[in-house]
């Protein structure tokens, strides 16, 4: 196997609260917002790897309910798998990978997020079932 033509995969959360807010972390390597998320280990099943990163960079424990998106970075072949969740325990806290939360509007997400990101959160707000497949360079949808 070329290895220099594989994927990564990572998966996402984005936690929706009762007043339908999505929760964004400001990530403390890029001061970037983005829902959290990261890399799926290899032994993981999915949904076991979304609650490991979303704990670790939350203090969340969350249920995925369902699929929102599959999206891939052009640039740097990384596939990401987002999942609409909602908070089931857990206390939300800074953790070594996040220095602040916001709950936050569709509008507020358009102005936090850069386009690649705030399309994820968007298109978990939505009311849709159907999981969107986007491409992107990392800042723009392509």
């Amino acid at each position: 196997m070329d290895h220099h033509n594989t994927h990564s995969v990572s998966v996402a959360g984005v936690i929706i609260d009762d007043r339908g807010r999505a929760l964004l972390s400001q990530r403390r390597d890029n001061g970037h917002w983005e829902a959290p998320g990261g890399i799926l280990e290899h032994h993981e099943d999915i949904h076991t790897g979304l609650r490991r990163e979303i704990r670790e960079e939350t203090g969340l424990d969350v249920d995925p309910i369902t699929l929102t998106g599959v999206y891939k970075n052009m640039s740097r072949s990384i596939i990401a798998l987002v999942f609409r969740c909602k908070v089931i325990g857990g206390t939300l806290t800074q953790t070594d990978e996040a220095r602040s939360y916001r709950w936050v509007t569709a509008d507020e997400v358009r102005t936090l997020a850069s386009e690649a990101f705030a399309v994820r959160v968007l298109d978990a707000m939505r009311d849709d079932q159907t999981p969107a497949i986007r491409h992107h360079n990392g800042t723009h949808l392509l």
